[in-house]
């Protein structure tokens, strides 16, 4: 799990994606996320991180394209943990020694709502 917190959200904000919703409480509450919240690509970015350091992406994957959607923002205090599911695995048909793997992923809060999903093709290497 990874703790969001209103620091991070503001540093990550200032550095990658500067908008009032992102770095303002007052502009934060008359947009549309209704309230400080992180940017999107802070959730990947944090997705990512709590992906490669469980036990399905080991030893590092290479993204071949994907499907990205945030259907709630990210709060200052949201704990966030990431549930993925293998949807395909088949071989490479250029390469025996890579396959490509399918997954959709969802990224959720701790009461259960999703912050992110996630679906896509991942390069991997084969086993012998």
């Amino acid at each position: 799990t990874h703790t969001m917190t209103e620091a991070e959200i503001l540093a990550f904000a200032r550095e990658f994606d500067p908008q009032p919703f992102h770095l303002d409480h007052a502009a934060a509450r008359d947009s549309p996320l209704e309230g400080l919240a992180a940017s999107g690509w802070h959730t990947a970015a944090v997705s990512m991180r709590l992906q490669v350091d469980g036990e399905l992406l080991k030893g590092g994957i290479v993204g071949a394209g994907g499907e990205i959607g945030w259907p709630a923002p990210t709060r200052p205090g949201d704990v966030l943990h990431v549930e993925t599911e293998v949807l395909e695995v088949r071989p490479s048909r250029s390469r025996p020694d890579i396959g490509i793997v399918t997954v959709f992923a969802e990224t959720k809060t701790a009461d259960g709502t999703i912050v992110q999903t996630f679906r896509c093709a991942l390069v991997v290497p084969r086993r012998q």
